[in-house]
């Protein structure tokens, strides 16, 4: 066997992806040296299987729904969609699969790439297996960050591994439209993909085990999309669960097999049915930990009982979205150079080295046809963490620039107040091109800002913004949760 070529660095990162990424920039802002090992693509699953492929797919979808809806427009866009150059835009915004733009940042920056499988391999310690069978031993002064991410999670379901489902990675890679997709989940990847593919060709059917659409937002929110939907042609079916998948030969049509044996049939299946954590061949064991595990860690993104490992981003399961992974990395890389320069850290509420969003102000816009999005806490959430709370709610079309946006506009807004402190807890926007609204809400909640303050936030005239206003109105008015 190769011997292993031994290295030092101030941090060594195991992943570079979006959130590897930031760490790494943080470190070397600081004048910290630093290494990141990568086995696959550099910029990591959202560039190129998830939020970058997804939104290119999305966004003709989107525009051509608003623009149906607006007088004088609508009908000279009544035809379909023209899948192979939306195809070929979804291309270009993931570089054709090649990573050498993001290869080449990270030079800038003097970070050192390792190509290959990184494992820990006791404390502070990382091996790399190069793609050529070369071996190399990193040891980190400071800190080590795990950055790996997350996969998808199948279920263990008759003759699914052998039908070749799609998961997250085909749905938004794929060169060629199903003409019958069948999409079983009810969460952001399931609802955003039956509507990115509906609108592409395909006849979508979307297998629901619960009662609705996107579960974990506001009840109201799954209720729109789904009969978004449904209008735009969709079988949306809800309370059914699947028993078994039949493909012979992994090839041809597909039959999903719902428990009470009806029968279903697709040429391509989609299963967006959670995620799991890509820890488990990176050597935790090592370390005293369970390979294969989500890993816990304080607010300043430590693994619990260490002083030198952070997991960073899906990891550690407390909001697997890129950008919340960013912010993360953000208050790590800062943590980590406090530390690493002998300095004290800020880990109280909201402190420079405490990742506070992760629990008060996580932001999220799901990017179907209407949109969704929300910050903050659900009023099912916010009764449930024992505040005393009032949540008020607005039908949409009461805001002019609603009209405006697109005749025959459809959507609904929700703002929880906590009412000991007089500031807002949560907001929960569903409508076509609210997405945009959110960073104001996010600003809201994040900032703790009075109500009393939120007054003299003026919104523009005609804009959807001027929903605040509104929202405000009904709390001072009294209103209530619908």
């Amino acid at each position: 066997m190769t011997r292993a070529v031994e290295h030092e660095y101030d941090v060594v990162v195991l992943g570079a992806g979006p959130v590897g990424e930031n760490v790494v920039d943080r470190a070397r802002a600081a004048g910290l040296t630093t290494a990141v090992v990568e086995g696959e693509l550099v910029g990591g699953e959202c560039s190129y299987w998830a939020c970058m492929p997804s939104k290119a797919l999305l966004r003709p979808a989107i525009a051509r729904s608003d623009a149906r809806k607006v007088p004088g427009l609508g009908q000279a866009v009544q035809g379909p969609l023209d899948a192979e150059a939306v195809l070929a835009h979804r291309d270009y915004y993931v570089s054709d699969w090649k990573d050498e733009g993001a290869v080449g940042w990270l030079d800038s920056i003097g970070a050192r790439l390792y190509r290959g499988h990184g494992r820990l391999d006791g404390t502070r310690r990382v091996a790399v297996e190069g793609p050529e069978g070369e071996r190399h031993l990193l040891t980190a002064r400071h800190a080590v960050a795990v950055c790996t991410g997350s996969r998808a999670a199948l279920p263990d379901l008759p003759g699914l591994t052998g039908a070749r489902p799609w998961t997250s990675r085909e749905a938004t890679s794929s060169h060629h439209v199903p003409d019958r997709l069948v999409v079983v989940g009810g969460g952001v990847v399931a609802a955003e993909m039956a509507t990115a593919w509906q609108a592409l060709g395909s006849r979508v059917t979307l297998l629901v085990r619960g009662p609705g659409l996107l579960p974990r937002m506001e009840p109201f929110v799954g209720e729109h999309v789904a009969d978004a939907l449904a209008e735009a042609g969709a079988d949306v079916r809800t309370n059914v669960s699947v028993a078994a998948v039949v493909r012979d030969g992994g090839t041809g049509p597909v039959t999903v097999v719902l428990e009470g044996g009806e029968q279903i049939e697709g040429d391509e299946v989609l299963f967006a049915t959670g995620r799991r954590p890509r820890t488990e061949d990176i050597g935790l064991e090592t370390v005293g930990l369970e390979p294969g595990s989500w890993l816990p860690v304080d607010d300043s993104l430590l693994v619990t009982g260490s002083d030198w490992l952070y997991a960073v981003g899906d990891v550690n399961h407390r909001a697997l979205m890129t950008h919340e992974g960013k912010y993360q990395a953000r208050i790590a890389g800062a943590a980590i150079v406090a530390r690493a320069q002998g300095h004290g850290t800020d880990t109280g509420r909201w402190g420079a080295h405490a990742a506070t969003a992760d629990h008060a102000a996580v932001p999220q816009v799901v990017f179907t046809d209407p949109e969704a999005a929300a910050v903050g806490l659900s009023l099912t959430e916010a009764e449930r963490s024992g505040r005393r709370v009032r949540a008020v709610d607005l039908d949409l079309t009461n805001v002019a620039g609603a009209g405006l946006y697109a005749h025959g506009y459809r959507g609904h807004a929700r703002m929880v107040v906590d009412l000991d402190s007089e500031t807002v807890v949560g907001v929960t926007f569903v409508g076509p091109g609210i997405g945009e609204l959110l960073h104001s809400a996010t600003i809201a909640v994040a900032g703790e800002v009075p109500i009393d303050r939120l007054w003299h936030a003026v919104p523009a005239y005609p804009t959807l913004s001027e929903a605040w206003l509104r929202l405000l109105e009904a709390y001072r008015d009294g209103g209530g949760a619908e």
